[in-house]
């Protein structure tokens, strides 16, 4: 979950923490001073004492319950995962979602797009350290960069066998350029909350079910044209009580399908409490279809399957 943020920030999160979790500035020293500098040090210390350095590490996917003596020595360990990293190139988003503040997004960055300098040194980094992923989204949607295809080069130019993992909206993801750039990644999630204008808006307001579908698609039958196979392109369905009807669920399926994607998963959420899919915590089609995998079901449209993240 190590995050650099679109003004250098390093967090050591992915969440929206109203800057509670920086730990230094990229712009100033390199990755590995951060972590092993004295904000980061001082959150290991607390977690190794039992306590929570920052409200946000109450959710944390990488919060682990360990011995004493587990927990003292990982205290004193800062090494940086190979296994990736976070890069949030813009903070700017076409869309105002309800688990979003876009008011504290813009309040907690000092700048809000990557420059080209700062790519060039996050591709330094990811080099120097090893790392293996590279998730190339935070709170901003990458494809409103207007140079994400240039960003995507350099980074690649430096680390050819990077896997890189875009999420993006879909909205801003609206002509050859920017599904040239696509092509660069490994794995692209199109978010699309619905199958429709109204079940979609309920959650990701200002957004459209009709031209996030058509740029999806377009994306397909763009890397057709290319005769490319990446990236693999998934549809994220998140699940909420007003999307996950069984019949929403087989026209969302066979919308999928005619996109000629790769696979359509239903992700269920918490976010807001008032949205959740009780028909998946119950056990109805929406927690049967598709395939198991961590955190959501998968239905696949592609017969080998790349390692999902």
């Amino acid at each position: 979950n190590l995050a650099i943020n679109a003004d250098m920030s390093v967090s050591c999160n992915c969440q929206l923490d109203d800057g509670a979790g920086r730990l230094g500035s990229l712009a100033e020293h390199e990755l590995a001073d951060i972590i092993a500098g004295p904000v980061a040090a001082s959150f290991r210390a607390t977690l190794a004492a039992g306590r929570l350095p920052i409200a946000p590490c109450a959710a944390c996917h990488d919060l682990q319950m360990v011995d004493p003596a587990g927990a003292a020595r990982r205290a004193s360990i800062s090494a940086i995962s190979e296994k990736g990293i976070l890069v949030e190139n813009t903070a700017a988003c076409n869309l105002r979602c309800l688990g979003c503040d876009r008011e504290s997004v813009r309040r907690t960055h000092l700048k809000h797009k990557l420059a080209p300098a700062d790519i060039r040194k996050i591709a330094d980094t990811i080099q120097r350290h090893h790392i293996t992923t590279l998730y190339y989204f935070k709170y901003g949607e990458p494809f409103l960069s207007p140079t994400i295809g240039d960003e995507l080069a350099v980074i690649r130019a430096v680390n050819q066998d990077l896997r890189i993992i875009i999420s993006t909206n879909a909205g801003a993801l609206d002509d050859d350029t920017k599904r040239e750039a696509a092509l660069q990644a490994d794995l692209i999630y199109c978010s699309i909350a619905g199958m429709s204008d109204r079940t979609l808006r309920r959650y990701q307001r200002g957004g459209s079910f009709q031209n996030a579908y058509a740029n999806m698609r377009a994306l397909a039958d763009y890397r057709r044209a290319q005769g490319a196979s990446r990236p693999w392109i998934e549809w994220k369905y998140v699940l909420f009580n007003w999307n996950d009807h069984p019949a929403m669920l087989e026209q969302a399926v066979a919308l999928a399908r005619e996109a000629g994607i790769d696979a359509l998963s239903f992700w269920p959420t918490t976010v807001p409490y008032y949205g959740i899919s009780w028909r998946y915590r119950s056990g109805g089609l929406c927690a049967k279809i598709g395939q198991a995998f961590p955190g959501c079901r998968r239905v696949y449209f592609r017969p080998e399957q790349p390692a999902m993240g």
